[in-house]
């Protein structure tokens, strides 16, 4: 074998590895930031969370606040748009477009945890012992439907790992096709479901943590109808057939007549 020709597989093989650790070190910060997240909203394990006094005018905090959650739903909105990733793979090599989506993702975040500005007051306040660990564990809950939810449809390419596996063993990628696993059978947007319930089951809803559920919330079913508008252009009847018969997040609400 030449020199040329080593130097080129040595090149080569190089690529791969960094395409592998990008998207690994993407991954490993998603998920740091996830579970970081997880404490912040139940107010537990970590040093911030929503809640706390307030340090800055209502005004002030709401702003800043709404501020850094649009800032994260127009990343997530923006970057998730098949005309966005026909664009940004000109500039960004395509195996790496999902493990960007997801290193932006994880920034956006890290900034909503690190410079959010807690309101004090709140809009209700459980007593209960026993009513105040339900309903922790209810919001527990909901973030692991929404981790499970992630594995069923595969866990893996979702995060970009998949894409970076298949360039390091020098295979072709393969798209994921349509499945509705477990709880995708019963609800669309499992995900989004345990999104909704981790956000919403707090035994103390603060104000800030109200304004930060109430945007979130909108924010998801916004995102529904774009994310749907998309599945529709890539499955066609598939995904109509299917959103027939599935509600959107609430299960056990589609008729049997309409399956």
């Amino acid at each position: 074998m030449s020199l040329g020709v080593q130097r080129l597989n040595s090149q080569l093989s190089m690529k791969k590895i960094a395409y592998f650790s990008y998207g690994v070190l993407s991954y490993l910060l998603f998920f740091g930031t996830y579970c970081y997240a997880v404490g912040f909203v139940t107010n537990l394990f970590v040093p911030t969370s929503l809640d706390g006094e307030s340090k800055t005018s209502f005004l002030q905090s709401v702003v800043s606040n709404a501020s850094l959650l649009l800032l994260f739903a127009l990343q997530h909105s923006i970057m998730a748009r098949p005309s966005f990733k026909k664009w940004w793979t000109s500039i960004v090599p395509e195996p790496l477009e999902r493990s960007t989506y997801v290193l932006v993702s994880s920034i956006c975040l890290i900034l909503v945890l690190w410079l959010w500005e807690p309101m004090g007051g709140n809009v209700w306040s459980v007593e209960s012992t026993p009513w105040r660990i339900t309903l922790t564990s209810i919001s527990f809950a909901g973030f692991g439907i929404v981790l499970v939810s992630t594995f069923l449809i595969n866990h893996f390419d979702l995060f970009g790992l998949r894409q970076v596996w298949f360039v390091l063993m020098g295979r072709t990628y393969q798209p994921l096709k349509f499945r509705t696993p477990f709880f995708y059978k019963y609800v669309r947007h499992p995900l989004y479901l345990g999104w909704i319930i981790a956000f919403w089951a707090a035994p103390t809803m603060t104000i800030a943590h109200f304004l930060f559920a109430s945007l979130c919330t909108g924010y998801i079913l916004i995102a529904i109808q774009l994310e749907e508008k998309d599945l529709i252009k890539t499955f066609g009847e598939k995904y109509k057939e299917y959103k027939r018969a599935a509600p959107m997040l609430i299960p056990f609400t589609k008729s049997k007549e309409r399956r």
